[in-house]
């Protein structure tokens, strides 16, 4: 692990009321109407005001902010969700089709400067340690939390898991290398057994660079496991349904990886398991 990037978290990077609301978990307000013209005279229906609010209660879709959106259609999602359970079909494209429409600007981030901050920092890392990566925190509840991941050039964000959790990653801009694995047995025929190795298949191993699709993994599925490794500065919007919680036994563990000689082809691999952190 020394020689993995430390992560930073910042609640005010990105500031602006839509994430100060956010990170307290109030929705942010989309884009409120303005008052209403003053009456003309005494004689106004009833039923033209009661249009006329009902119009200043219900903005646009267009005048909804993405974040807002995001937010929205994240409660939405997983208002009925839990460890382990995934979110239907429908649900699933529906916060992936949000997701794809996100663009660094609706975040607050300028990847020009961003990339030049985060290459700055890469080169002041001292003592040859790798630079810090920063967790912009946007929102988190019982539910699902919303951040983003800001990796400086060749930083890494060890293997680590995802209990029971459905989780989005949308790349905003840069270039990344995924490694992510799944489990060759279920949990069910090892729960006894509680080994400290695991044999792990290969689930993807290549680079993403922006624009480009929301990824998506499962608790069983999907490369649950993952390694993130900046191939420039980049930055990745990730969902999680539901986040960590430590008090359910759900907390993130990490793993070394190394190649295993009992199976060909799909290249699995033995994992140890590191440490966990509260």
């Amino acid at each position: 692990m020394g020689a993995e990037s430390r992560i930073i978290i910042d609640n005010k990077a990105i500031g602006g009321e839509e994430f100060d609301q956010l990170a307290k978990g109030k929705k942010p307000i989309a884009n409120p109407a303005p008052n209403p013209p003053p009456a003309r005279n005494a004689n106004n229906s009833k039923g033209k005001k009661s249009r006329r609010r009902q119009q200043q209660k219900q903005p646009s879709a267009a005048a909804v902010r993405p974040v807002q959106r995001l937010f929205d259609t994240c409660k939405e999602v997983f208002k009925s969700g839990s460890a382990g359970i995934v979110p239907s079909p429908d649900n699933v494209e529906k916060l992936r089709a949000v997701l794809d429409d996100i663009k660094p600007a609706d975040l607050g981030l300028n990847p020009d400067i961003a990339c030049l901050t985060l290459a700055n920092l890469d080169g002041a890392a001292p003592n040859g340690k790798k630079p810090a990566i920063r967790y912009l925190h946007l929102h988190e509840c019982n539910k699902f939390s919303i951040g983003v991941f800001c990796l400086p050039p060749s930083g890494v964000i060890p293997l680590h898991n995802h209990p029971g959790m459905t989780v989005f990653s949308k790349l905003l801009f840069g270039t990344m290398h995924i490694k992510s694995y799944d489990w060759v047995l279920d949990e069910e025929e090892v729960k006894n057994q509680l080994p400290k190795v695991r044999l792990a298949k290969v689930k993807t191993n290549s680079d993403l660079t922006a624009p480009c699709n929301t990824s998506i993994l499962y608790p069983e599925d999907g490369g649950n496991m993952h390694c993130f490794t900046a191939v420039t500065a980049c930055a990745v919007l990730d969902v999680l349904g539901p986040p960590y919680n430590d008090d359910e036994g759900r907390h993130c563990q990490y793993y070394f990886d190394f190649p295993s000689s009992q199976f060909s082809g799909t290249s699995p691999l033995l994992c140890y398991c590191l440490h966990s952190f509260s």
